[in-house]
């Protein structure tokens, strides 16, 4: 976010409004006043960048500024009154421009200023010739320096940053009596005397940010009286006592981020620091909380926890902290929150728990924070969520949660974030229109084709029934699909304008987990048998004298082999919860991709195993097999004797194979790298897995009636035939024609060869093995193309 002082005043002179004039307008549950006028907008439409309300009112008080900001903004406001030391161009200090950076940043302290314009020499005395100054104060950084420069001692800012300084010796500012400000970070400082800092009574923020500091004396800071910002950023600390801010009395804020505490003290932390406001251990490896550590810390109004190791509170860990607004406890590893460790937090108005292990919330969790107005549970899978934890909390105006059903539970709250996992919105099943319309498109297509093709095989009399039988297993494993995607559809009208009310319970429903046990069975079954009539092609035409051609009991044998092997791995999830979690109900297409990180690990590794263990495996066997294919019929070709005619017939088969190859890849290799992706922990969006899902996976299903029918020659000679009788028909005495029936109709269908004479077919006929395998594989190209 750029800085700038339009913002900075916005946070200075801001006004946090409440909800509007509208506080009289009844709005039903889920819907918000727009302001002074009687209109109320759903929850989704509040915060989305237009103006929905016609007066501003649904983007006003969008931003959620609870907890720090309004902390710093009173700060500033009754504390500093406005009146700021420095008087800098913007373009030569950055220091009164960064306060409000503490809005959006987890924590950015005032920057030092940096000394761009010639030396004024308003300090008296000597000043080193690569440090600049002015008025009354001294700028050296990045001057290579290795000590503390004397200049004359009434400078009130001395900012040494970047330089070598590699230790802070005793007395070596104890001359700077007037010294406000001292600026230390990114230096080398590895140690600091216990009487570096005497002698500055007036100095009120000290920046050690930086450093390679690995140990604070007890009394470092004593003469420290009106010290108000010590920060200590991004060292080397891995421990401190309260003795180590002994003499901090007007201490404000205190800042221990990123360095490697792995406890706090089990002594009153504050009681050296009476006046402390803010307290930020952000970036560490604190393991616990004890009851002892923040006992003598009661006008604390900021507590930062973030990106530690807890995993255990004491109940009455925050029990002293009753002015406490904001407690952040984000990214630790949390399982397990007492009922009552909020309990004495009357005053909080920003929490956050988010990305926490947390297996379980009571129900009464919240009950006391009767002032909170953010609450962040993000990253935390709610098991046993329900309105009851968020009903007490009337002043909430922001909820962050993990999934987008959860605001289904605070529909009282504005502002609800976030309001689409990219496949399900807060109105509907499918939140894309595009993705509502061709649902039914993609499964009018799919179940119309498969169905056409199963329904017309009973009345052709084909010459190879085992191929006709292995094609019509795989049109039904294909209509599945389309079934499938009908039900999402439905659903998706059922649940049309109020999905938000429904989209948990629908999730866990038996519903969800049947119709994605169903996608899968078909997405399986048709793997297999695609593999398996590849593999069979394979053999007839590479090897064609072998005795390895498919006999009905061996076919039979396969397809029920290969369904019932579909409906194991359609069905296995469902018969352990404790393992495979809600497999199937992790979004609302009930499509396990996972492509998101999961608290299952065996879910995870389940589908894991499918997409990049069975189906990448068939992928590779059939971009294999039309490769060796196409090759053994390319080198028959050569030796051919009409080689004009064979190189048409390759080519033509070369096209075959090339889509049939083509719409597996467009198929399969998506969800390849999705699988590939989410194992590399990259966060794949919702909106991705509902394109899969509606439009990728359902390719083959739709086309592979096409590819393996509706296109192949027998079917268009079968075509041909059927409008050339129609076109012959005799027309009898009444002026009628004549009509037959469909089953009077024969598909000889060129699998395996069936065009050469029943001479030519015997082996004894050729004299040399050779001359048959180049007929039988020149035969087979004829009739596979």
């Amino acid at each position: 976010m750029t800085a700038g002082p339009v913002l900075f005043y916005l946070l200075i002179f801001g006004k946090y409004f409440s909800h509007g004039s509208g506080q009289d307008v009844n709005c039903s549950l889920g819907y918000f006043p727009c302001g002074n006028i009687t209109k109320c907008l759903p929850q989704l439409l509040h915060c989305n960048g237009v103006d929905d309300c016609g007066n501003q009112a649904d983007e006003n008080n969008c931003g959620d500024n609870n907890g720090w900001s309004l902390q710093l903004d009173k700060y500033l406001t009754y504390n500093y009154t406005m009146t700021f030391p420095y008087s800098f161009d913007a373009e030569t200090s950055e220091c009164p421009f960064h306060f409000f950076l503490f809005i959006t940043l987890p924590f950015l302290v005032p920057h030092c200023p940096h000394f761009l314009l010639p030396p004024l020499y308003s300090v008296v005395g000597s000043v080193p010739m690569q440090c600049l100054c002015r008025g009354l104060e001294l700028g050296c950084d990045e001057t290579k320096l290795r000590a503390v420069p004397s200049v004359s001692s009434n400078v009130t800012v001395m900012s040494l940053q970047w330089n070598l300084l590699r230790k802070l010796p005793p007395n070596g500012f104890e001359k700077y009596h007037d010294l406000q400000k001292l600026c230390l970070q990114n230096n080398k400082i590895r140690s600091i005397s216990i009487y570096a800092f005497r002698g500055l009574y007036n100095l009120t923020k000290l920046y050690l940010s930086d450093n390679r500091i690995t140990f604070l004396k007890p009394g470092v800071f004593e003469d420290l009286h009106k010290l108000e910002w010590l920060i200590i950023e991004d060292n080397h600390l891995s421990r401190i006592s309260p003795l180590t801010f002994y003499g901090l009395n007007s201490l404000i804020l205190l800042a221990l981020m990123n360095n490697v505490l792995t406890r706090l003290p089990d002594k009153p932390l504050c009681q050296h620091m009476p006046r402390l406001h803010w307290l930020d251990f952000e970036g560490n490896h604190i393991h616990n909380l004890r009851n002892l550590t923040f006992i003598s810390c009661s006008g604390l109004t900021t507590l930062r926890m973030k990106r530690n190791k807890i995993n255990h509170i004491k109940e009455n860990a925050f029990a002293p902290l009753q002015k406490l607004h904001e407690l952040d406890l984000g990214s630790n590893k949390i399982e397990n929150l007492s009922p009552h460790v909020f309990k004495n937090l009357k005053e909080l108005s920003k929490l956050n728990l988010s990305y926490n292990p947390i297996q379980k919330i009571q129900a009464n969790q919240f009950d006391y924070l009767i002032k909170l107005n953010s609450l962040s549970l993000e990253g935390i899978e709610i098991s046993n969520i329900q309105q009851r934890m968020f009903r007490p909390l009337l002043n909430l105006s922001h909820i962050y949660f993990k999934k987008f059903q959860y605001c289904g539970y605070a529909p009282h709250v504005r502002s609800c974030k976030p309001n689409t996992d990219g496949i399900s919105s807060l109105e509907n099943l499918l939140a894309n229109v595009i993705q509502r319309v061709f649902v039914w498109v993609v499964s009018s297509v799919t179940c119309f084709g498969n169905i056409f093709v199963i329904c017309m095989r009973p009345y052709i009399r084909s010459e190879n029934k085992l191929h006709a039988m292995s094609i019509m297993s795989l049109c039904c494993a294909d209509c599945l699909m389309g079934i499938y995607l009908f039900v999402i559809g439905a659903f998706d009208l059922k649940f049309r304008g109020e999905y938000n009310k429904h989209a948990q319970l629908w999730m866990e429903s038996v519903h969800c987990q049947l119709v994605g046990s169903l996608a899968i069975l078909s997405t399986e079954v048709s793997v297999l048998l695609l593999t398996f009539l590849t593999l069979e092609k394979y053999i007839c035409i590479v090897y064609p004298f072998r005795c390895l051609r498919p006999r009905k009991c061996r076919t039979i044998t396969v397809l029920i082999l290969i369904w019932i092997i579909g409906f194991i791995v359609a069905f296995v999830p469902l018969s352990n919860k404790e393992i495979f979690k809600n497999y199937y109900g992790t979004n609302g297409v009930c499509f396990p991709l996972h492509s998101e990180d999961t608290e299952s690990i065996g879910a995870q590794i389940y589908s894991v195993a499918i997409f990049l263990g069975v189906n990448l495996a068939a992928f590779i066997i059939i971009v294999f097999s039309y490769g060796s294919m196409f090759y053994s019929v390319h080198q028959s070709a050569i030796t051919a004797t009409e080689i004009r005619n064979q190189i048409k017939k390759e080519m033509i088969l070369a096209k075959r194979f090339f889509f049939i190859v083509f719409t597996d890849a467009l198929c399969w290799i998506p969800i390849f790298v999705l699988k590939f992706l989410s194992l590399l922990q990259v966060e794949i969006p919702g909106t991705i897995t509902s394109w899969v899902v509606i439009f990728i996976l359902p390719i083959n299903s739709a086309l592979n009636p096409i590819l393996y029918t509706l296109t192949t020659r027998p079917f268009k000679e079968m075509i041909h035939k059927l409008w050339y009788n129609y076109r012959q028909r005799p027309i009898d005495s009444k002026g009628s024609q004549k009509t037959y029936a469909p089953s009077s109709f024969i598909w000889v269908e060129m699998w395996p060869l069936q065009e050469m004479p029943p001479k030519l077919m015997k082996p004894a006929f050729f004299t040399d093995p050779y001359d048959l395998s180049l007929i039988s594989q020149s035969t087979r190209l004829n009739s596979y193309s």
